[in-house]
């Protein structure tokens, strides 16, 4: 008798019944785990805070790896569905009024002491401006966001998903707040060409301020005729000056002032390549105009997102991160602060249990393929066949009528063959 084959990984049909996931958990918890990861700052601590609400030790090591495979479905999913919405253009969900996007940088420290830039972009819906004491206020609600370690290109193609699902394609008005940065510039181009293009104003009025603090330094003054031509005072003492006059008259009131300031010191690039800056974003800095069409001039969505999205939970004290683990909780880290929490841990659960079926079927495969055929055992020969014995024809007058069953166990057990039990006993 051949040797019975060892036992190995199998499945109970009742796995699949309870809809379980991968590891020793069970959804629910797997679930709680991954969304204390996302929110606590330190793998070990989100571990002792399950433990302390449900009781269910796991080590640190494990919320890890399972936080991290989450995120990296995640990361799969949303990266297929930009290729797919790309490709076939579906209608937009939604269809908003008015549209603002900015996107931004934040550097987040990897493993080695080395360090890299994520990419933030922040989109929302821009409110009519509200009346106050100090005068017009715009708001921008509806926030959210998209993050990835990724080149530019890379980037503007991967947050096409979060666009197409904010509706740009639908809305009335689209416009776009960013730095000088020209991945920024090339981010718009890609998904919204006529968008309208505001330079964040604490951007330019920085520009600014290192063209005036340098004429103060050195004590350059302005001709009074060059003064005249603007129609305001901008002295090089009082910076406030020329940062309220950008903001209230615009760019055209300003530089004259700075083109007169360089002239005087043109041996200085550091001077000039502030010039250079704002001379070739005029258009991107009529703040007056922005103001009265109820645009946002500032990128502050953004800068807050680099802290609440990236920052809070990629930058904390002691933190390294290897660059495979960074977009898994980048991606994780959006769908909290999106409020998009249980629609994407039901597509994580979903991927989940589909390369479940797909291991399992791969291993069924892999094991049909190893097993070798079966053989006798070596030096035995196996019997050899018996010659088939000649048929024999009865003749018909001499058929063999049926044998009846004898045995209790071989005759038909029915409610007749019961009865004549019951009566010879």
């Amino acid at each position: 008798m051949a040797p019975a084959q060892p036992a190995g990984l199998g499945f109970s049909p009742l796995d699949d019944e309870l809809g379980l996931l991968p590891g020793c958990l069970t959804p629910r918890l797997q679930e709680a785990l991954v969304r204390l990861s996302t929110h606590i700052p330190s793998f070990a601590k989100a571990s002792r805070e399950l433990a302390w609400f449900t009781g269910a030790q796991v080590h640190t090591d494990t919320v890890r790896r399972r936080t991290e495979a989450a995120g990296a479905v995640l990361v799969a999913y949303e990266t297929v569905e930009a290729e797919r919405i790309l490709h076939e253009h579906p209608d937009p969900p939604c269809t908003p009024d008015t549209l603002l996007l900015s996107v931004d940088g934040a550097m987040v420290p990897l493993v080695g002491g080395q360090w890299t830039e994520v990419r933030t972009l922040a989109v929302g819906e821009v409110q009519p401006a509200r009346q106050t004491r100090d005068g017009p206020v715009v708001e921008t609600t509806k926030l959210s966001y998209f993050s990835r370690r990724a080149e530019s290109t890379t980037f503007g193609v991967q947050a096409t998903g979060e666009l197409h699902r904010r509706g740009i394609e639908g809305a009335r008005r689209v416009g776009a707040v960013v730095d000088g940065a020209a991945w920024c510039q090339t981010f718009v181009d890609g998904h919204y060409p006529e968008a309208v293009r505001i330079l964040d104003f604490p951007h330019a009025a920085a520009h600014v301020m290192g063209i005036v603090a340098y004429a103060a330094a050195v004590g350059v003054q302005i001709p009074a005729e060059t003064r005249a031509a603007a129609g305001v005072t901008l002295p090089p003492e009082d910076p406030a000056t020329w940062r309220h006059t950008l903001h209230r008259v615009g760019p055209t009131a300003i530089l004259p002032g700075l083109r007169a300031i360089v002239a005087a010191r043109p041996d200085d690039p550091e001077v000039a390549a502030h010039l250079t800056y704002l001379e070739a974003r005029v258009d991107q800095m009529q703040y007056p105009c922005f103001r009265a069409e109820g645009w946002p001039i500032g990128s502050g969505m953004v800068e807050s997102a680099n802290k609440l999205v990236v920052e809070d939970r990629l930058k904390g004290a002691g933190m390294h991160w290897a660059d495979a683990h960074v977009n898994p909780m980048l991606a994780l880290r959006n769908a909290v602060c999106n409020d998009r929490w249980d629609e994407c841990w039901t597509m994580i659960e979903r991927e989940h249990r589909r390369d479940l079926v797909v291991k399992r079927q791969q291993r069924r495969t892999d094991r049909r393929a190893a097993s070798p055929p079966s053989v006798p055992p070596t030096g035995v020969t196996p019997p050899a066949p018996r010659p088939a014995e000649p048929a024999v024809a009865l003749p018909p007058a001499t058929t063999v009528p049926e044998a009846k069953p004898t045995h209790p166990w071989r005759k038909p057990w029915s409610v007749r063959r019961q009865r004549e039990l019951a009566g010879a006993s």
